[in-house]
């Protein structure tokens, strides 16, 4: 080998530095750690520790310059699947930007469309646009057009719109509208969680589709972050009525409200009397409380309003207030759809019409009760003054250093505007607008000039920092709402990575035992390769900021046993070498050339690495983990085996040589084998279809285990102290949910894993909330006393010993149909890649048609595999995204194994130009034999420990893998070799 010093060099260098960065991640452990301990298990305290020495110089450790927040950004990445966080897909509502260029146009075509496209999308992949200009074009007839004066003919598009246009020139200018609007959307949404303050978050674009991907590992806060991910920002001031001015249209509501639900009320109670009145016949008890339902019935009736709201009603000046009435939280939609009644709105005085009626933002403390706001609205519902006009925004304190409050400076024109609304309302109301909730609404005790307020509200730090935080960031253009969310607790996230290091060690011993036992000292050398693999990988993961996720942790553990793959090889190749008298250098010479086995190990890492690439492309988040540390691995084991090994080769054949590349016990083992496969090919040709069958079969009857990513829905992996019964708790929750949601042990007999598709086109955080309290309320016979629904409910602080919602995954129809769709191509892409590249190399398209018919043999079997036993095996065996990542990867294994095999049927054809081809290809495969079962056990191996080893979540998908490896070994030598060699016609002999 040429240029050892060069590579020598490079090795230590790239080592070095490999080492360096992760030195980081040891530091940052040593600092959590010690955060840890100093808390004994508080996290709160914790939490403190760790913000306190977040911008100090690390000195007592090993570096002295870097504090421990720069540390943690050097540090390995960890996902959320080990680390605890929150992964969410949010989709910027183009219906939104549609409603906002037409003003809000109230014409019946337009909205027609509107809706049409709406329901269209849910079984289509085409955007929203289009499906609104199809809708649009079916519903007018072309009767109407687009610039249209009550459409986009309007003031706002003024400029770009006008009514000589056609729809199509129309439609140009909206697409470019729309795109304008979701790249603000995504600035928008970037700022907001670069200025969050979680570790290495991750944001990124979908495409054109209006979708955003967001990653905060570590997050700390749930519901914060859904606030601060779906808050459109949408900032007003308004002028008030105060309750001196409502006080007498809501005593006439009042008495209004009572006229019209009278009636109403009157037929209930004949009804509640009718069904009841033998019963109670029977029981006095029930005669004392059907008096109790009717005096409640009477008070509701006469004051039907008042019964859940308080208004204000001031008795003299002095308590005059912005604040027009208050109610309970769990009261305020009722309330909502009181007011919103035309016969009360009627009750407004002239100059009142426009009234709309707001909530504060969040309840009185420590109370569920929460107040309401009369705002003085106009026709357009346009605020005097918007979000738009503030310049900068912080959070500080107020006068007294004590609550937080949120500091805005404003532009000129909004210094103008502002100063004009606060000396017209000296001695009035003003409130401050978030959302279409109310943050304040103070007293104006004079003009303000210079463009400057303060909003105060009863705030949190935290909170103030999100508000100031999403007023400099801008308010987003429409709504963003969450299609797919995955979140995991903290304590679930340290179980994966007890679990994944685990399964880890106990992989890597038994491939570094097994290397020793079966190759003696040049499988000493493969071990010391395999470990600077590793040290490689982690290196490269650090250096470019790579998220190391569960399934990439996996991909790691998968390259251990496929890494000593190419050693392998190179091994074998080398004794064959030295059978055949070749003395030391010189076969080694021969098994480190390209001739020898380089061919192969290229061909084979190529093939690999290019289902890694298709993984990355159709994947997302933890997948996309899985396929950086394959094709990380697939490339660092390529130099280690080629080079590392090769400098500790020579060295040692330099100075033994007598050197050997086995040991007693395996010295000949697979060694001058020569079976007949092509003879076996018919019967395994009946074999393969038998099992073909059945899977078809069992797929079209009993289908697949559809995890919530392909058919959408929610998951909540939740945790008992005691076993309990999957059936007995479907049961329970049928009760709550009307139908009874899908229930099995996940893992150990005290987990389970609850799917459900109640609401679930509702995707907002309300009703997240609501089905996690709907659990919590249902599960109650299953909890501990003294379980809270905060202790309950998903969160990343979770303790090490929680009980309740350990995960949550929430994937959307539409975007389930995507992911869907994504998945197929990602499995036909695979396929079509290599079936092109094994073209290009072995230039017949024999072995392309032989590696792709074995791959779809291996797909088709794991699928029915997957669709026959999901009901009966004892673990998760959903089909999902990290189940097509298996699929994926068994795509790649199987080719590696095919492609060996084709590389030395393609050598043995130039070299013996005299043999009978169905000699070349016994061969061929017979002589590789030794490699492919060597590197299949080995492989297995390894699955099978994090199988047995691992966390719950990765079981499926490791068992996709065992399944997969084992039916990827047997087509690579009896159905690709065979349909290869059946579909050379000529070369056709005689048997």
């Amino acid at each position: 080998m040429q240029n050892k010093g060069l590579i020598k060099t490079f090795a230590i260098l790239f080592g070095l530095i490999c080492v360096y960065y992760l030195s980081f991640t040891w530091v940052n452990y040593r600092i959590e750690n010690d955060a840890k301990e100093f808390a004994n298990g508080d996290v709160a305290i914790e939490n403190a520790y760790l913000d306190s020495v977040a911008n100090v110089p690390v000195a007592n450790y090993l570096y002295t310059n870097y504090t421990h927040s720069e540390i943690q950004d050097k540090a390995i990445n960890l996902g959320l699947d080990l680390k605890g966080g929150i992964n969410a897909t949010l989709e910027v509502s183009v219906r939104d930007i549609l409603m906002g260029l037409s003003d809000n146009s109230k014409n019946p075509v337009f909205n027609k469309a509107l809706a049409d496209a709406t329901e269209a999308q849910k079984g289509s992949d085409k955007t929203y646009l289009n499906l609104f200009f199809e809708a649009f074009e079916a519903e007018s007839k072309g009767s109407t057009k687009l610039s249209d004066p009550s459409i986009f003919g309007n003031k706002s598009l003024k400029d770009k719109v006008n009514f000589k246009m056609t729809d199509d020139e129309v439609k140009s200018i909206l697409q470019e509208e729309v795109t304008a609007s979701i790249a603000t959307a995504f600035e928008v949404l970037r700022n907001r969680i670069d200025r969050f303050g979680v570790t290495s978050p991750n944001i990124q674009r979908i495409g054109e589709s209006g979708r955003v991907s967001i990653e905060l590992p570590g997050a700390r806060d749930i519901d914060r972050v859904k606030k601060l991910l779906t808050g459109t920002a949408k900032l007003q001031f308004w002028e008030t009525y105060d309750n001196s001015e409502t006080a007498n249209f809501f005593i006439q509501a009042n008495a209004k409200l009572a006229e019209i639900l009278k009636s109403e009320e009157e037929t209930k109670q004949e009804e509640v009397t009718e069904e009841t009145d033998s019963i109670a016949s029977q029981d006095s008890e029930i005669d004392d409380l059907l008096g109790k339902v009717q005096d409640s019935i009477d008070t509701k009736a006469a004051s039907p309003l008042f019964s859940i709201m308080f208004p204000s009603i001031p008795q003299n000046q002095n308590q005059r207030s912005s604040v027009v009435g208050s109610a309970s939280v769990k009261d305020t939609a009722l309330v909502n759809k009181y007011l919103a009644m035309k016969e009360i709105r009627a009750l407004l005085p002239n100059d009142m019409v426009y009234t709309k009626f707001l909530w504060d933002a969040k309840p009185i403390e420590k109370t569920e009760v929460i107040n309401l706001y009369a705002i003085k609205s106009n026709r357009s519902d346009v605020a005097p003054i918007e979000g738009d006009v503030v310049s900068d925004a912080s959070q500080t304190f107020d006068q007294l250093g004590v609550n937080p409050e949120v500091s805005m400076t404003m532009n000129s024109k909004g210094s103008k505007l502002w100063a004009k609304m606060t000396e017209e309302n000296v001695g009035k109301f003003v409130a401050v607008v978030l959302d279409n909730y109310v943050y304040s609404a103070p007293n104006v005790n004079g003009p303000i000039p210079n463009g400057r307020t303060s909003i105060s509200g009863n705030f949190t730090i935290d909170e103030a920092q999100d508000l100031a935080n999403a007023l400099k960031s801008g308010k987003l253009p429409a709504a963003a709402k969450i299609v797919e969310l995955s979140v995991v607790g903290a304590s679930l996230g340290q179980e994966s990575i007890n679990h994944s290091a685990y399964s880890f060690l106990i992989a890597l011993l038994v491939v570094l035992l097994w290397m020793v036992f079966y190759y003696g000292k040049a499988g000493i050398y493969a071990d010391i390769a395999l470990v600077v693999n590793i040290i490689f990988i982690m290196g490269v993961l650090t250096a470019f900021g790579a998220v190391l996720t569960l399934p990439g942790v996996a991909g790691i553990i998968i390259t251990i046993g496929m890494s000593v793959d190419a050693n392998v090889i190179i091994y074998e190749r080398i004794k064959e070498a030295l059978d055949k008298g070749k003395v030391l250098k010189e076969a080694i010479r021969e098994g480190f050339s390209y001739e020898g086995a380089y061919s192969a190990i290229i061909d084979a890492n190529i093939t690999t690495f290019l289902t890694g690439v298709i993984l990355y492309i159709f994947g997302s988040g933890p997948i996309r983990g899985f396929a950086t540390t394959l094709m990380i691995g697939i490339a660092t084991s390529l130099i280690t085996a080629i080079f590392i090994t090769r400098l500790m080769i020579d060295w040692s054949a330099n100075r033994d040589r007598k050197m050997t590349f086995n040991t007693p016990i395996t010295k000949g083992l697979f060694q001058n084998i020569n079976i007949d496969f092509l003879r076996k090919r018919k019967i395994a040709y009946v074999i393969s279809g038998v099992l073909i069958i059945v899977s078809i079969v069992s797929l079209a009857t009993n289908g697949l285990n559809l995890g919530v990513d392909f058919k959408g829905g929610r998951n909540y992996v939740i945790r008992f102290e005691e076993p309990v019964s999957a059936t007995e708790v479907a049961g329970t929750l049928q009760n709550v949910f009307g139908d009874a949601p899908e229930v099995k042990t996940y893992g150990t007999n005290n987990q389970l894993k609850l799917t459900t598709a109640y609401k679930i086109e509702e995707r907002s955080i309300e009703v997240g909330d609501e089905i996690q309290e709907m659990l919590f309320n249902g599960l109650q016979s299953y909890l501990p006393d003294g379980t809270t629904f905060e202790s309950f409910k998903i969160s990343s602080d979770d303790t090490e010993n929680k009980i309740g919602i350990m995960k949550y995954e929430e994937v959307g129809p539409t975007i389930a149909d995507d992911i869907k769709q994504a998945a197929v191509w990602a499995v036909l892409g695979s396929m079509l890649v290599v079936f092109i590249y094994i073209l290009l190399r072995f230039r017949k398209w024999q072995y392309s048609l032989g590696a792709v018919a074995a791959v779809f043999h291996d797909v088709l079997i794991v699928l029915g595999i997957f669709s026959l036993f999901y009901k009966v095996l004892p673990f998760d065996m959903e089909i999902d995204q990290s189940f097509i990542a298996a699929l994926l990867t068994v795509v790649g294994y199987s080719l590696n194994d095919t492609v060996i095999v084709f590389d030395r049927i393609r050598e043995f054809t130039h070299k013996h130009v005299s043999w009978p081809f169905y000699r070349v290809v016994n061969e061929g495969v017979s002589t590789t034999l030794g490699r492919t079962i060597n590197t299949s056990s080995t492989t297995l191996v390894v699955l099978l420990a994090i199988f047995i080893f691992g966390g719950d979540s990765i079981k499926g998908f490791m068992f996709a893998m065992i399944i997969g490896i084992g039916v990827g070994t047997y087509s690579s030598l009896f159905i690709a070799s065979p349909i290869m060699f059946d579909t050379t016609k000529n070369l056709k002999e005689k048997e």
